[in-house]
């Protein structure tokens, strides 16, 4: 079993023993998307794959906080926000500015990349190194205007 998988079982015991419903739902929900894609691909994830699950479900939750208060429902635009709270502990530490940048540049330097076209080699070499630490959207913007 996976570290991280490891870490949310216990989490989910720590917070049935506390009574915590709100925190024991975050968890449940969590557990019940991992399991559930383990059972369709019939594997055991790891880590990493867990993290991508984690990060697809926060964003899944930002997207639902703008619609809700776009639909002018702010309570469940603030359980939504409670839940990325919950669920953002089972992220990786993000990487500093500094350590990105040197990221930014190894990746450059190593890919040979010299200009916007060469952009899909950089992410391909650097997605997989940063993959829950940074934001790739962000990221992105920062490798075109280095390239650019």
């Amino acid at each position: 079993m996976s570290e991280l998988k490891s870490r949310i079982t216990e989490d989910m015991k720590t917070a049935m023993r506390g009574g915590d419903k709100a925190r024991l739902g975050v968890i449940r929900m969590l557990q019940a998307a991992i399991k559930q894609r383990e059972v369709d691909e019939r594997i055991e994830l790891d880590d990493a794959a867990i993290v991508a699950i984690v990060e697809k479900m926060i964003k899944q939750r930002r997207d639902s906080i703008q619609q809700f208060n776009d639909g002018g429902r702010p309570e469940l635009a603030e359980q939504e926000a409670f839940e990325i709270e919950q669920i953002k502990d089972y992220m990786p530490q993000p990487l500093s500015e500094e350590a990105l940048s040197a990221m930014v540049e190894q990746a450059i330097a190593e890919t040979g990349a010299e200009s916007a076209k060469d952009m899909g080699k950089v992410m391909g070499w650097i997605k997989p190194r940063v993959a829950g630490r940074a934001d790739m959207g962000a990221l992105s913007g920062r490798i075109k205007a280095r390239l650019g």
